[in-house]
Order: C-alpha cells, then structure tokens, then sequence
C-alpha cells in the first residue's frame, strides 16, 4: 500500500487509536495488498475499482472467513479510502459501492440476576486481599459494566466519592462517567485499607497484582471465571459476560436505551439494542406463564 504510513500515523495521532486497533488496520490492509499483487497483479491502489475490492470480497468468504471479519475489513478498507480521497491521493473511493455482507445477531450470553447476587453478597475474608480485591473486580465489572480493559486502566483518581461516579476512559480515548453505589464505594475503600496495609499502594492503577504491580488481561480473566464457575453453568464465563448480564438486566428492569448506550459507552444505539431482545423475550416469557388468555 502506497500511502499506508501516513495512514498508520493519522489512526495514532490524529484519530488516536490504540497500538491493537492501529496494527489491526495495518494487518487488513497488508493483507488486501498481498491479495492485489498475487492475484490482481496490481501494486499499488491506483486504477483500483470497486469490483477489485468485491473480488477480495468472495476470496475471504470461500477461505471461510466469518461475515464479521469480513465487515471489519471492509471496514479498514473503507476509512483508508477514504481517508486517500479526502487527502487528495485518488479521485474516486473504490469502496462506495461495496456493501457489507450481513451478519446474524446473536444474542448475548448472560448470567441470571439470582446468581450474580449470590456472588455479591458471598461472604469473603476482609482480611486477605486478594479475596477482596477478587471480589471487587466482580462488583466493579458487574455495576457498572465497564470493558476489562477500562478496568485495568482505571486509576484511583478516576473514583469521586463526594458525587459518587466513577471516570473511564473508553474506546477511542472517550471519556465518560459512570455512577456507582454506596456499598461499591465502601467495597473500595476496604480493599484500598488493605491494599496501603499491604504495601501495594504504590501503582496509581486501583486493580493490581499481589505485589502491587498493574493487573493485566489474563489476571482479570482468572479471577472472573472462577469466580462465576462457582454460581452459573454458563460456558463462557469471560469477563465480558459481566459486561452483558449488566445492560440485560438494566433493560429487564426498564431502564431507557439511551441511558443504557451512554453507561456502557456505546457509539451508536445499533450496539445497545441487541440487550433489548433479551428482555423482550422474558416480557414474552412472563406473559405467556401468566396471562390466562396466552394460550388462545
């Protein structure tokens, strides 16, 4: 790709894009240039037309790729073009005409609101700190569902006591804020008690390792799938399933959509509708358990 280093530099210092996400663009497109050179014999994006793209298009789906990873590369395609058009490097977008096969909505998988308060409410040793702080990752995830990795990013200053809220920063370095409860409040000044006892206090991070170290990816994984090993039967028990269960029962409980997107930090209502099919079907459950007209 001709112009792919100062499209590498625009994701991370214009846009401001993550490493992860900015090599994941960088690998679709290392990948389309690949496919051009091999297949099209074309080296570079000039004279590229939208039925070269499309082309691409069929050579994912019959290497099977899923519907899912095929839209994220279309994706990537479609803000390099447009990124080169605006730029003034071409003239045309080759990807205008190319529309994105459509993916199936699967439903979130989430764990019923009897069992997470079962983990809640468990009694732990308020003395151990990896006990509390094990249980603070569940409490933290579950209330406010937070991303992992907003949780492993998030600093003791980012808590405000006085205004109870908690301040994230999200996807895109978007920032929002998030309110909590007293009892999490009282949660975290426990574990914090411990943690300056310990002698961990010394990461401006609030989760870390029992040596005080900033807590990582797989750290947080453990803890929340032994912990829901223990109270749901769910096969994915990642900390995500948290994240779920969080805006599913949010919406059981009637809370609006919007309110639902800006908590969870969502660009668009298309991501947080998917929590209201869950509660559409237990109002479809309900009904038919109990109305006596249900069954006519």
């Amino acid at each position: 790709m001709k112009w792919l280093v100062s499209f590498e530099k625009y994701l991370r210092y214009e846009r401001r894009y993550s490493d992860h996400t900015v090599r994941s663009y960088t690998n679709d497109l290392e990948q389309f240039s690949v496919y051009l050179t091999a297949q099209l014999g074309m080296t570079d994006e000039i004279g590229l037309k939208h039925f070269h793209v499309r082309s691409w298009i069929v050579h994912l789906m019959q290497d099977n790729y899923t519907a899912k990873t095929v839209n994220r590369k279309i994706s990537t395609l479609k803000s390099y073009f447009k990124y080169l058009k605006k730029s003034g490097h071409i003239k045309s977008n080759p990807t205008a005409k190319v529309i994105a096969p459509k993916i199936a909505k699967r439903l979130p998988v989430v764990v019923r609101e009897e069992r997470i308060e079962d983990l809640l409410d468990r009694e732990i040793d308020q003395n151990d700190f990896e006990s509390v702080r094990n249980q603070l990752v569940i409490d933290l995830l579950y209330t406010t569902g937070i991303r992992r990795s907003e949780l492993i990013n998030l600093k003791e200053s980012d808590i405000n006591y006085s205004l109870r809220h908690i301040k994230v920063l999200g996807k895109g370095n978007k920032e929002r804020i998030i309110p909590i409860s007293h009892k999490l409040i009282e949660s975290i000044k426990l574990y914090l008690e411990l943690k300056e006892s310990e002698q961990l206090n010394e990461s401006k991070f609030l989760i870390t390792t029992s040596k005080g170290k900033k807590s990582y990816p797989k750290l947080i994984y453990n803890i929340v799938h032994a912990q829901l090993s223990t109270v749901s039967t769910v096969k994915k028990r990642s900390p995500h399933i948290l994240r779920h269960s969080f805006a599913t029962h949010l919406a059981n409980q009637g809370a609006e959509l919007n309110a639902i997107k800006e908590i969870m930090g969502h660009a668009n209502l298309s991501a947080t509708e998917i929590y209201m099919h869950n509660s559409i079907d237990r109002l479809r459950s309900v009904y038919q358990n109990a109305h006596p007209k249900s069954k006519e």
